[in-house]
């Protein structure tokens, strides 16, 4: 078949159909469609990469899941414990209607829950103890009440020693009190011999149904005869019927639930509340009105610090864990050089190849924070029996996770892993096209304005960290910090480049792991600065405790000579002989010596009596620490020899008084048998001892004693004895009277406990022993004088340094794997020019010791800077003060530099020890 076409006329042409004109479309909306197609096509890709690359994908997921499933079983189990208005009057209520509580003798105004109040004139007037009848005509006929009472301090034998407990007196046998535990074993008390015990209690105690538990002094001995829980303690508590315990005074935690026939309406409340009696009423079961359990309240300034210290923490978290996955995303990037080189050929700018790396970060900070919520709310739910009982002791409400917070650590999760592509992303975007399509290296290009940046972040660190010293401000501290070690990372790709230099003369194995990492600066720095900045925070902190703690044992006053003990009695403790207290003393403690202590007290029926040396006015520093002087009279003080005198004892200070004849005083002051002589023989003539000679003028010692009573102080008497001072003794600052100086005074004097000299201070088994042979005679209370020990920080100091390891480690042994999985092409070309097999596994330890070692080694310069930086400032801070406080030493932290300086071997001994051997042999077919 043949298709004619008719020719058009010599000379004419046809005309071209009109194209369909297309609507315009606004920039805005086009800018938009492609940027969103932009991002589908990266998160698509991203989704790709992340099932090819499981390995790398898994670690990142790790290190970015593990850190949110911390912190959401903490959100939730703090939103679990902190009760709702509702849950805490249920707990509070049990199956009664209200719980009252008679506070006030005038009118008084409270908030919906009863939970606070105030008197409506302003002046508290405490109430009279009250009865269960006098409550109950408060309510009216068909009312019900019972009584509850708490915070009773009780001490039990226990199998080894004595235990203190906490005791409830209510009568479990009452629906109204026993809706408030919950039974596990046994009845409830019935008669005033009987009591109910928590499962605590029964564990420390070591008891069993029916068997009995008596008080240390062995006044009273109890049957236990059922086992209950109290919601909200879970410790050890004892439930008392209420005649074994009858009420003698006003006891503020005395509260009455209440069962009345109808309900507790808000006219009710009002006229309880002008009795001054505060209501706590079960809210309606229709009712909507909740308040917020979540209240900030007015903002405090200290509140708001708090918020900007737990911010910056989070903040310093946040980078440490944007540290450890950088390496990841940079190893990625290079993996993918050709990829991100053909998206460049096909037409792709800077913005989009950016936008594929960061999709990596958006991706896996999204599976990451989903994992981390699951398993930490999953957790905090499956663990909240643990948390109640060893943590907060008290049962939870009700299953809740705080979606507030889970929805910020899920944002923050996000941000992380965008903050660790953001750099990749920038390094893609610049790479070479050409390089990239045929697989060569980009050598790196170390810029000279990163290092200056980074110089400059240190320094402005450094003096604003020191300048929040000075100011004794934590956030402007942190935020120091921080900037500090954001400096030290930009500062930290050259210092890889200048160290790769040297590895000219290096042998092989180390030059190769020098050069590898000056290669791969984008995955080496930050692992290197990861260790850094944990290393450096340990060192910090444990260099600023250490101070701290030599500061404060310089500033440690005793009591006693080392290992003297003081004896107290108990209200209702007999004395025992002192012959018998001597034997006993010898027996358990190796201890020869006892003295008695005689307190000093007014006559009776008289307040009580404040005896005190005087300074004679020539000893008087003319200024006080409260006055608020100005800094010419602080430079005047500190010039004063009066005034150079201890901050806490300024004016004398707390002069312990007592009555002796020279028996004690040995044992009190540590006195010499020369000085002992001396001072004894004063006391026997009249005089009196001090231990302060500033008291001592001409021979004589004025000594004054003051009737205080509330709101009043009396002079009573003023004589001045004669005294002798004892100096270089080891003691609190005391005054020794003899009987005749306390006579003339009016005073008099009883036994009020003994010391006992001992050489060395009595162990807590020996302590336990001597309060046990004590015991027919009553509770005793034992004060051991250790001479000012100083407390061991040791545990404190190793577990930073163990946290500072784990984190070295982590990053050691990312940094190395990623390196091995990268340079594999490298290895194989070792293997056929003929390299020991061993290489490998020294290249993989090297690789270890230079992330680790350079981390530490810069961790610990840093950190022992920061340290002293602090140090300085705080101490310049007070050296104008008057009086002028103890400096703080600067300190170094041995055994946290001991354990940092051992944990990059052990990183290194790590990557030698699993790492195979065996060279790769990879063949290739033509």
């Amino acid at each position: 078949m043949t298709v004619r076409r008719t020719r058009p006329a010599p000379g004419r042409f046809d005309a071209a159909a009109a194209a369909p004109v297309a609507p315009p479309v606004r920039v805005g909306r086009r800018r938009l469609a492609e940027l969103t197609g932009s991002w589908r096509a990266a998160l698509r890709i991203a989704r790709r990469e992340s099932r090819r690359a499981r390995r790398r994908t898994a670690l990142v997921l790790a290190m970015i899941a593990l850190p949110v499933a911390v912190l959401a079983f903490l959100a939730a189990s703090y939103d679990m414990a902190e009760l709702t208005p509702q849950e805490r009057v249920a707990r509070q209520l049990g199956v009664a209607d209200a719980e009252l509580r008679w506070i006030s003798d005038t009118p008084v105004e409270q908030d919906e829950w009863g939970e606070s109040w105030a008197t409506r004139d302003g002046v508290e007037s405490p109430t009279a103890p009250a009865t269960s009848a006098q409550v109950s005509a408060l309510l009216g006929p068909g009312s019900r009440v019972t009584e509850v009472r708490g915070g009773i301090p009780l001490t039990l034998r226990g199998p080894h020693r004595d235990e203190d407990v906490q005791g409830r007196v209510l009568d479990l046998g009452d629906p109204l009190a026993r809706g408030l535990v919950r039974f596990r074993a046994g009845r409830a008390p019935e008669q005033p011999g009987e009591v109910a015990v928590s499962p605590a209690a029964l564990r420390r105690l070591d008891l069993r149904l029916g068997r009995a538990v008596a008080l240390a002094d062995g006044s009273r001995a109890y049957t236990v005869v059922g086992v209950v829980e109290f919601p909200d303690d879970l410790g050890p508590v004892v439930a008392l019927h209420p005649g074994a315990a009858p009420r003698t005074g006003p006891e503020p935690e005395s509260s009455w639930l209440v069962d009345v026939p109808g309900t507790i309406d808000a006219a009710q409340v009002s006229r309880l509340n002008d009795r001054g009696v505060l209501v706590a009423a079960r809210p309606p079961a229709d009712s909507a009105d909740e308040r917020k359990r979540l209240w900030l309240g007015p903002i405090d300034p200290a509140r708001t610090t708090d918020l900007g210290t737990g911010v910056l923490i989070a903040g310093l978290g946040l980078l440490e864990v944007v540290l450890l996955v950088g390496p990841a995303f940079a190893v990625g990037v290079r993996r993918r050089r050709r990829d991100l080189a053909l998206v460049a050929v096909a037409g792709g700018d800077a913005a989009q190849l950016r936008r594929v790396v960061l999709a990596d970060g958006v991706v896996l900070g999204v599976l990451g924070a989903a994992a981390g919520l699951l398993v930490g709310v999953g957790a905090a739910f499956a663990g909240r029996p643990l948390m109640e009982q060893y943590v907060f002791d008290a049962r939870f409400g009700g299953y809740r996770c705080w979606p507030i917070a889970l929805v910020l650590l899920g944002g923050v999760a996000l941000l992380a892993g965008v903050l660790a592509a953001l750099a990749p992303a920038w390094t893609a975007a610049r790479q070479d096209v050409s390089a990239g399509l045929a697989g060569r290296r980009t050598p790196p290009v170390s810029r000279t304005r990163w290092l200056a940046i980074g110089l400059s972040l240190v320094v402005g660190g450094a003096g604003l960290a020191a300048f929040g010293a000075a100011r004794a401000s934590a956030p402007v501290i942190l935020t120091g910090l921080i900037l500090g070690e954001l400096g030290l990372v930009c500062c930290t790709p050259t210092l890889i480049g200048a160290l790769a230099r040297l590895g000219r003369v290096l042998p092989l194995a180390p030059r190769i792991a020098l050069r590898d990492a000056s290669r791969n600066r984008a995955s080496a720095a930050p692992a290197i600065c990861a260790v850094m900045a944990a290393v450096a925070s340990s060192v910090a902190l444990g260099g600023f405790l250490a101070s701290s703690d030599a500061r404060d044992s310089r500033a440690y006053q005793p009591m006693l000579p080392t290992g003297h003990v003081l004896v107290y009695a108990g209200e209702s403790a007999r004395q025992p002989p002192l012959t018998q207290l001597a034997a006993l003393a010898r027996d358990q403690l190796g201890a020869d010596t006892v003295a008695p202590i005689n307190a000093l007290s007014c006559a009776p029926g008289t307040g009580y009596c404040d005896v005190m040396p005087e300074l004679p006015p020539a000893q008087v520093c003319p200024w006080q620490p409260g006055d608020n002087l100005p800094e010419a009279h602080r430079r005047q003080a500190r010039a004063d020899p009066r005034c150079r005198i201890d901050p806490t004892n300024y004016n004398g200070g707390y002069v312990q008084a007592g009555v002796d004849d020279g028996t004690a005083l040995p044992l009190l002051t540590g006195a010499d048998p020369a000085t002992t002589a001396a001072a004894t023989a004063v006391l026997r003539a009249g005089g009196v001892v001090v231990t302060d000679p500033r008291y001592l003028h001409d021979g004589l010692v004025t000594v004054r004693v003051n009737e205080v009573d509330p709101g009043t102080d009396r002079p009573r008497a003023v004589a001045d004895f004669p005294g002798y001072a004892l100096s270089g003794v080891v003691s609190q600052s005391q005054l020794l009277l003899s009987a005749s100086a306390a006579h003339h005074l009016g005073l008099t004097w009883s036994t009020a406990g003994w010391v006992i000299g001992a050489a060395t201070p009595p162990d807590r088994h020996q302590q336990e022993r001597f309060a046990s042979a004590l015991r027919p005679f009553g509770a005793f209370s034992l004060v051991v004088e250790d001479g000012g020990r100083p407390r061991d920080i040791s545990p404190l100091l190793l577990l930073l340094a163990a946290a500072a390891g784990v984190i070295t480690m982590g990053a050691a042994g990312i940094a190395t794997a990623l390196a091995a999985a990268e340079g594999r092409a490298e290895l194989t070309t070792l293997a056929a020019v003929g390299a020991a097999p061993a290489l490998r596994r020294m290249l993989a330890i090297c690789q270890a010791g230079v992330i680790a070692g350079l981390g530490s080694v810069l961790g610990i310069v840093a950190g022992l800077g920061t340290a002293a930086i602090v140090l300085f400032s705080v101490n310049r801070q007070y050296a104008n003060d008057w009086p002028v406080p103890d400096r703080y030493p600067y300190v170094v932290p041995w055994p946290a530099l001991g354990i940092l300086v051992l944990v990059p071997i052990v990183a290194m001994l790590g990557a030698g020890l699993f790492t195979r051997a065996r060279l790769p042999i990879e063949r290739q077919l033509d």
